[in-house]
């Protein structure tokens, strides 16, 4: 049976299919839905080769192989002293200059904060030397935006916006040598650029993308004509980078929408800021809406090629997500020792509130989740730096559990302080106590599940990519698109596929790749195997029952999404506490830590199972279709009618 696994294991990832080609028969779906599952799937990854398989990937298929991610890649010192005086110089610049609250108060960042991130060279991190920026890895930007992101989240994200999604990122990935020269120099000073891709009606579906890019008769430039809506940084930037619909193509006999990216100086006549947002949280993001008639962009300003918009959106948020949940690891770090300083020293009913369980769960909980946080995000930007792994997966799941994480452990920290968590910072410090930032903290999270891709949308992404082997293998099968004897010929591929992997995802002993774990993390590790086994098998009896429909099922592939998102987890935590272990590095904390998160993934992991099998969806379904008809009007009634 090992023998049989492993040549299971040989054919995990099939080929992929011919760039632009989609796997998905959109045949049977709706004009819109068509058209929005046709663009996506034409901007996903068009089968680069990577050097390194993706861990969190063969998750779904069963395949747990910890020696990807084993021993934790700890950071190499020559780059821990790369970033080493940068990383101190913010921290001080930070606990020094950055008044988060005063910075919310006023909802505005100072001149003086912005011109001195300049001086740090925080706005060129990860641009290179060569263009006068720090060139630092994602490991030490990461860890910029946690120390940024713990004290105040507006400037953050001033710092994010700007080289994570804004200009210098896609530049670095697609922009040409001369566009490099152009505009690197500019941002790496100073310069702050922004990202501008939704719209009133577009936000995750940018096939309802209005705003156009026509080309002149002479191809000298573009122009832009549309509006842009949460532009973050929109409101302070110089240069930008815009999607805009260029003029469409013809594929398989239906017009495709042709997305393209390009560079847009703010200055240029007839770009114009209509409005400054205001939100509950990040009161200082300059975030806005932004007009553009008649815009005349240089054609070198197009970003790689005529419809590769949306792929160099997609691949710039691949690594530019990662910066959410490091920054939400800040904040969960900072509500952490708030809660444990309160826990120790405020007494109810003749003891420390550390000391009663219903406190002391909380804070075992939240010590944990931080130690998960870090260890994911620590995990995911080593990734990026070796450049030999597609990071897709391990980067949604980071900000997506990331994020929630994070907001589940500052609720827990505002919970554990009462009153004084829910009064503002400015308050506490009038009155004259002991104050702390938890109400401000709270406000700013919410946001993170939301945007630069809401929660939801993650786990759609992540479905689909799941379901991306199973798709490569048999979706041939289900095309009606196809010919009968392409699709018979499918048939007999997908049963050469299935026929030792299936048999192989019962084997009750499976390999784990570990090497020199602890006992206690050599346990997990293979309870976490057989759980990837058991998600795989049920994921394809899912495939198997629903067949195409499946997408349909959102809620029942969110529970699919959440085992594995729940096993890599616990993962990088068992990897990154072996690691701590093997360096006499706080390592019996760590241990601890490790054992217990693992302990806690498990039995959501078993909840989750539970609801494939045991739920309520076509109920709520239907339910949710006749109360947003009206139905249900009745329970809405006695309130006052509303101000319209």
């Amino acid at each position: 049976m090992q023998e049989t696994e492993k040549a299971a294991m040989t054919t995990e990832t099939p080929s992929a299919p011919a760039a632009h080609e989609t796997v998905i028969d959109t045949t049977k779906m709706n004009e819109g839905k068509r058209k929005a599952l046709e663009l996506a799937e034409a901007s996903r990854d068009e089968g680069e080769s990577y050097v390194s398989p993706s861990f969190a990937g063969g998750l779904f298929m069963g395949h747990y192989d910890l020696s990807i991610i084993n021993p934790f890649p700890e950071q190499s010192p020559e780059d821990r002293a790369a970033g080493a005086e940068f990383l101190e110089q913010l921290g001080d610049f930070v606990a020094e200059h950055v008044d988060g609250d005063a910075i919310d108060r006023d909802e505005e960042i100072p001149d003086a904060v912005i011109d001195g991130l300049r001086e740090l060279g925080a706005f060129g991190i990860k641009i290179g030397t060569e263009y006068g920026g720090l060139g630092l890895s994602q490991t030490n930007y990461s860890k910029a935006a946690l120390l940024v992101g713990g004290e105040c989240a507006s400037t953050a994200a001033l710092i994010s916006a700007h080289q994570s999604i804004g200009v210098p990122q896609p530049l670095k990935l697609f922009g040409t040598p001369e566009q490099k020269q152009r505009f690197m120099p500019r941002l790496a000073k100073g310069a702050l650029s922004a990202f501008a891709l939704t719209e009133e009606e577009a936000g995750s579906d940018p096939a309802r993308m209005t705003t156009t890019a026509v080309k002149s008769e002479d191809g000298s430039h573009y122009v832009v004509n549309g509006e842009k809506l949460w532009c973050t940084n929109g409101n302070r930037a110089e240069l930008l980078v815009v999607m805009a619909l260029t003029e469409p193509k013809i594929v398989r006999g239906r017009e495709r929408p042709q997305i393209t990216a390009f560079v847009v100086e703010v200055d240029s006549p007839g770009v114009e800021i209509l409005h400054t947002c205001q939100f509950m949280g990040h009161k200082a993001i300059a975030n806005g809406v932004i007009r553009f008639t008649d815009v005349n962009v240089p054609a070198e300003n197009l970003i790689w090629a005529e419809g590769r918009g949306l792929k160099v959106a997609l691949s710039t948020l691949n690594t530019g997500r990662l910066t959410l949940p490091a920054a939400a690891t800040g904040v969960a770090k900072r509500c952490l020792r708030i809660t444990r300083e309160w826990a120790a020293k405020r007494e109810q009913w003749g003891a420390p509130i550390g000391e009663h369980a219903a406190v002391a769960d909380k804070i075992a909980r939240m010590a944990a989740t931080v130690f998960a946080m870090e260890s994911m995000v620590l995990l995911a930007s080593s990734l990026v730096d070796k450049g030999t792994a597609d990071v897709r997966i391990e980067s949604a799941m980071c900000k997506m559990w990331g994020c929630e994480a994070g907001w589940r452990v500052i609720n827990d920290c505002m919970q554990v302080r009462g009153g004084r968590g829910y009064e503002t910072e400015k308050s506490l410090q009038d009155r004259g106590v002991e104050f702390s930032p938890v109400e401000r903290f709270l406000r700013d999270a919410r946001i993170h599940t939301i945007f630069e891709g809401s929660s939801e949308i993650m786990r759609l992404l992540l479905a689909r990519e799941a379901l991306d082997p199973h798709l490569q293998v048999a979706g041939a099968v289900l095309d009606s698109r196809l010919p009968l004897g392409k699709r018979a010929a499918a048939a007999l591929k997908a049963g050469a596929f299935y026929a030792p992997w299936y048999p192989a995802r019962w084997w009750p002993f499976p390999t784990t790749g570990a090497r020199g774990l602890h006992p206690t993390l050599d346990a997990h590790a293979s309870r976490l195997a057989r759980a990837s086994q058991k998600l795989a098998r049920r994921l394809f009896h899912a495939m198997a029952r629903y067949g195409p429909a499946l997408e349909e099922h959102q809620v029942l592939l969110g529970r699919f999404v959440e085992i594995g998102t729940e096993i890599f987890a616990a993962s990088t935590t068992i990897t990154r506490a072996q690691g701590m272990i093997d360096r006499g590095e706080g390592g019996d904390e760590a241990l601890r830590l490790a054992d217990f998160f693992c302990r806690e993934a498990l039995k959501n992991i078993d909840l989750n199972h539970r609801g494939i099998s045991r739920n309520n969806d076509s109920m709520a379904y239907d339910l949710a279709q006749d109360v947003t008809a009206g139905k249900y009007a009745f329970a809405e009634a006695g309130t006052a009618h509303p101000r319209t």
